[in-house]
């Protein structure tokens, strides 16, 4: 990936972030698996291509910085610090490190920087995932690994919020835990071997061929239905679903319903790979989010 460096920085902002990583093939990390499989391909095949500016990768840094304080302090003897692991998966290998591992409560600890609304929203599907997969590989080397908690920073916490509302985190630290039973392993080796298929699959896609993001993955803000009446320009009322916007219209009149799509949230501000990405140069870029025809 090219660094640039468009406010002119100082360089040790650029040096945070500017770091010489290479693609191994055949071998794919723990978060790298819960990303969509066009954008996995997109990323390893256009890496020397995508530009990124520093001044878009503030908050990686603030990140980078917590970890790197957390990281230099000393562990306990029960907690094993930057655990590296890897577990072949066929002609695969799975690779991830963990921030510590507790030996004695068989916990797999990862410090996290993240949005308030993510704690809020409860929006944790990627953590339990992630967490899930670290204990698989844990175990699979031979630990007694059963859960992951999650250290949440929430770099946008307001402490006025939180005096005032109860419902606001009280706190801008937050824990997140999961307790993984033999039935959830099943399922994240499942979820870890299918993935791989579909890379393999994707491995022999030209950049147009690759299956599309689902739209939860692009972070689509879903259709709107808008009742509308001949001669005005705003609706009478904007709905969720043709069905509710057929029912409106029944009720309280209207003369036709116009369908809004729904926007790509990820693919207009925050995927790195959106300009090889034909949905994105078709579809987003120059207005309007029309699924493509494959």
């Amino acid at each position: 990936m090219k660094i640039t460096n468009n406010l002119k920085l100082p360089q040790p902002f650029v040096d945070a972030v500017d770091k010489d990583y290479q693609y191994k093939d055949k071998r794919y990390s723990v978060t790298t698996l819960l990303k969509p499989v066009r954008e996995i391909m997109l990323l390893r095949r256009h890496n020397d291509e995508i530009e990124c500016d520093v001044s878009d990768m503030i908050w990686a840094i603030f990140g980078t910085a917590v970890h790197s304080v957390l990281e230099n302090s000393t562990e306990g003897k029960h907690l094993l610090k930057e655990k590296s692991l890897e577990v072949k998966i066929g002609d695969y290998t799975l690779s991830g490190r963990s921030d510590l591992y507790n030996v004695h409560s068989f916990t797999v600890i990862d410090y996290k920087v993240t949005s308030v609304w993510k704690y809020i929203l409860k929006e944790f599907d990627d953590y339990k995932k992630q967490g899930a997969m670290y204990v698989y590989m844990l175990q699979k080397l031979g630990y007694k690994a059963k859960k992951a908690e999650f250290i949440l920073v929430l770099k946008d916490w307001q402490k006025s919020k939180a005096k005032f509302d109860k419902n606001y985190p009280q706190l801008p630290v937050q824990k997140v835990q999961f307790t993984f039973t033999d039935k959830d392993m099943e399922e994240i080796e499942k979820f870890i071997f299918d993935k791989f298929e579909q890379i393999k699959e994707a491995e022999q896609l030209e950049d147009a061929k690759l299956p599309l993001c689902s739209a939860e993955d692009r972070w689509n803000s879903g259709d709107k239905f808008a009742v509308m009446k001949n001669g005005r320009k705003t609706a009478l009322r904007v709905l969720d679903s043709k069905e509710e916007a057929e029912q409106y219209k029944s009720n309280n009149g209207g003369d036709y319903i116009e369908t809004r799509k729904g926007e790509d949230r990820k693919c207009q501000d925050y995927c790195q790979c959106c300009e090889f990405c034909e949905h994105y140069k078709k579809c987003v870029k120059d207005g309007g989010s029309q699924p493509l025809p494959f």
